[in-house]
């Protein structure tokens, strides 16, 4: 097998490339290693265009592999990867979002990029190293791509910019950026962060940037070595004579069509315009009629119109100027059952926001080829058909939902108390009602807000907008604020910043030119900043902090503290006593292995009595303390007591009187309820009580008149000499 390997050291941690026919039909394949994870790129590309098609069909999938973990997982029935993972979705969207920039758009063959996690320590995230062997196996290949890309993880920890961080690093991390660029243009950008300023953001990108272009020479210099020619492939581009026909007869009415201010009627008249045209075209060229390339070129013009009339004339198609935003609104407490909701309105996107609080039990398990952990906040995001005023079918979430309410959940998170403080599980959806541009940043309000409703104790509101760019081929570019429309369409960028008065806790950024500089960046992020306090301001004047108390609906959740021994008896046999409680009570019990036990009710009465219940299981007894429980059984020697479920005690003959008792049954019978005093508990954990000793049980009359009776037996004799009563020495406990 012929093999080629290269190695590059970045930050003090080596990069492996080995080339070789592993994949040996695919057009082009790389395979990509960092300490022991092992990354395998494909790129494969159809010998002929799409039949029909009127846009460029790229698939990205990232395919997580369990053996990589060395891990067999999946259910009790299905031992197999099935579906991705969402974690697997976003690496997707990363490296779709980093590499469709970088391919002519009039390209009609489908291409497909895979790559396969093979091996993954718990050291070296995978995402970095799939960007850079997507990207390598797509320049060692013959599909004609205009690369290469690559890209780096930056993380501020204790105030120092750090290059790609460890797992174990990054949990510490005031800002986790992952974004990717080309030598001299950043391409795509995704973060998360706890509050970070503008400049430090900046500062983070410039930062990580240098690794980005010592990692896109190194492919340069391995593709020099295995030189493949790219293929030429038919693009969808329009004849002179089509160009010329419009331009005659149609660029006018597309203007006119598109800047109008409302966007329903510049919709109606420029899908007009488009069957107008098609009509036109196909009966000026008959022959050579294609409706994909006369839809492309119409667009292009769209594309031109708008990029020309920003730039120059700093005129947005529904005639806002470049920084103003769309009209806002605000509300919260919409419906009358739900524990918080939100609505938030920026022009025509709508957005409702709802949220539930539950039990710590129902926190969603993660179990992935690199995470195994528990998930107590969750952001969900759904964009029904209707939004858009379409009609399609409904389904399960698809990636962008995916991608939309990771990005959303990332912006909140910083927000949300500790598990020590508030330990409910908080799961917020946001419905939109009506899209029309970042409908993901306005999840980000109206869960803000949802939050605040039901008096989940965030300190402050968290908001969001899309910025938007419009750039010319000589390098002249403004920067949109709160994109819509056209402005999103047919725009060269789409950057997104949520977060508080205080800074940054999320960004996300696409582009469909060759990327951005760092001045274009820095820009961009002073008109966010803007923005964002701006709809702060409106989010404020509707609920400015978190409200009192929760829903009359929401559960109660109360907090104990037991023995960390005491688990077991509180669990039971098979977990027979935790499950009686439940379902005695109505409640929720999740107990942590620290002794911590939450008790979820949505009733005071369920509460009470579970609370009861749980403090009798795993209470500390000592000798001398009262308690008090029913006559389960009775021996010869005594009667045994259960004094907590499932823990009895023995009242030995002896002890039930202070005087001789010739049977058990002239104090106690079955099914009595009796107080005792503990006497002691032997080295076994059994439980020996005393009735005699009870204070107040037995009066001096009682005890006199029982003398009395028994013909005034000697002192001590009370206890009798017979000790054929007290049974067995070794009495058998069990039932």
């Amino acid at each position: 097998m012929e093999s080629h390997t290269y190695s590059k050291v970045i930050e003090g941690k080596t990069l492996h490339v080995e080339l070789t026919n592993w994949a040996e039909q695919a057009n082009g394949s790389a395979i990509v290693r960092m300490g022991d994870t092992m990354i395998l790129a494909t790129a494969v590309m159809s010998p002929n265009p799409r039949e029909g098609g009127d846009w460029f069909p790229l698939m990205v999938d990232y395919e997580e592999k369990f053996y990589a973990a060395g891990k067999i997982l999946g259910s009790r029935f299905v031992k197999r990867e099935t579906r991705p993972s969402e974690d697997a979705v976003l690496t997707s969207r990363l490296i779709d979002r980093s590499i469709r920039p970088r391919f002519d758009m009039r390209m009609r063959n489908d291409v497909q990029i895979i790559v396969t996690v093979l091996s993954i320590d718990d050291e070296h995230d995978p995402d970095v190293l799939a960007l850079f062997a997507a990207s390598l196996a797509l320049s060692l290949s013959n599909i004609p791509w205009d690369g290469p890309t690559a890209g780096a993880r930056v993380g501020i920890i204790d105030g120092k910019f750090v290059l790609n961080p460890t797992y174990q690093e990054r949990e510490k991390a005031a800002l986790d950026v992952i974004f990717s660029g080309t030598a001299d243009r950043i391409n795509m950008l995704e973060a998360g962060a706890t509050e970070v300023t503008e400049d430090q953001f900046a500062e983070a990108i410039e930062f990580g940037y240098r690794s980005i272009q010592e990692l896109t020479a190194f492919q340069k210099e391995i593709c020099s070595h295995h030189t493949k020619e790219k293929l030429v492939v038919p693009l969808s581009t329009p004849s002179q004579e089509l160009i010329e026909l419009f331009e005659k007869e149609f660029s006018t009415a597309v203007e006119n069509a598109v800047y109008q201010a409302n966007r329903h009627a510049a919709h109606e008249s420029t899908d007009a315009v488009r069957k107008a045209w098609l009509k036109r075209a196909q009966e000026a060229f008959p022959d050579s009629f294609h409706k994909g390339t006369a839809d492309y070129l119409m667009e292009e013009k769209v594309n031109d119109i708008v990029h020309e009339r920003i730039i120059k004339k700093n005129e947005r198609p529904d005639g806002r100027k470049p920084e103003e935003l769309r009209a806002l609104r605000a509300s919260a407490g919409l419906l009358p059952r739900t524990h918080g909701s939100g609505l938030f309105m920026r022009g025509e996107t709508h957005v409702l926001s709802l949220l539930t609080l539950g039990a710590p039990g129902d926190q969603q398990i993660v179990e992935g080829m690199e995470t195994r952990t528990k998930k107590r906040f969750l952001h969900h995001y759904n964009f029904p058909p209707f939004s858009t005023g379409e009609v399609k079918p409904m389904r399960g979430p698809g990636r962008r939902e995916i991608g939309h309410g990771a990005l959303a959940g990332r912006a909140l998170a910083p927000l949300i108390p500790p598990a020590d403080e508030f330990p409910y599980t908080i799961r917020l959806v946001s419905e939109v009602l009506s899209s029309n541009g970042s409908s993901s940043m306005a999840s980000v309000c109206g869960s803000s807000l949802a939050l605040m409703d039901a008096g989940v104790p965030i300190k402050k509101h968290a908001a969001g907008a899309a910025m938007g760019l419009m750039m010319n081929e000589t390098g002249e570019y403004k920067v949109l604020t709160d994109i819509q429309g056209p402005e999103d369409h047919f725009g060269d960028m789409d950057f997104k910043v949520a977060g508080t008065r205080d800074g940054i806790t999320a960004v996300q950024m696409d582009v469909k030119i060759e990327g951005i500089t760092i001045e274009i960046l820095r820009d961009a992020l002073a008109h966010a900043y803007r923005t964002r306090l701006q709809i702060l301001d409106i989010m404020e004047s509707v609920i400015s902090e978190p409200r009192e108390n929760l829903s009359e609906w929401a559960p109660r959740i109360i907090t104990l503290k037991i023995n960390p021994e005491k688990i077991g008896a509180l669990i039971g046999p098979g977990g027979k006593i935790i499950n009686e409680i439940i379902a005695k009570t109505g409640v929720q019990i999740d107990i942590e292995e620290d002794g911590t036990v939450f008790v979820t009710s949505e009733k005071e009465q369920g509460m009470a009595e579970a609370l009861e219940l749980i403090k009798k299981v795993t209470r500390e007894l000592k000798p001398g303390e009262l308690v008090e429980g029913k006559v389960t059984r009775l021996l010869d020697f005594g009667a045994f007591v259960e004094i907590g479920p499932r823990q009895e005690g023995l009242i030995h003959i002896s002890e039930l009187a202070p005087w001789h008792v010739e049977r058990v049954t002239d104090i106690l019978n079955m099914g009595d309820t009796t107080q005792a005093m503990i006497k002691n508990i032997d080295d076994q954990g059994r439980i020996n009580l005393s009735l005699k000793d009870v204070p107040g049980r037995y009066s001096e009359a009682d005890i006199a008149a029982a003398r009395q009776r028994q013909g005034d037996p000697p002192a001590g004799g009370a206890r009798g000499d017979d000790r054929r009563s007290r049974g067995p020495r070794n009495y058998d406990r069990r039932r």
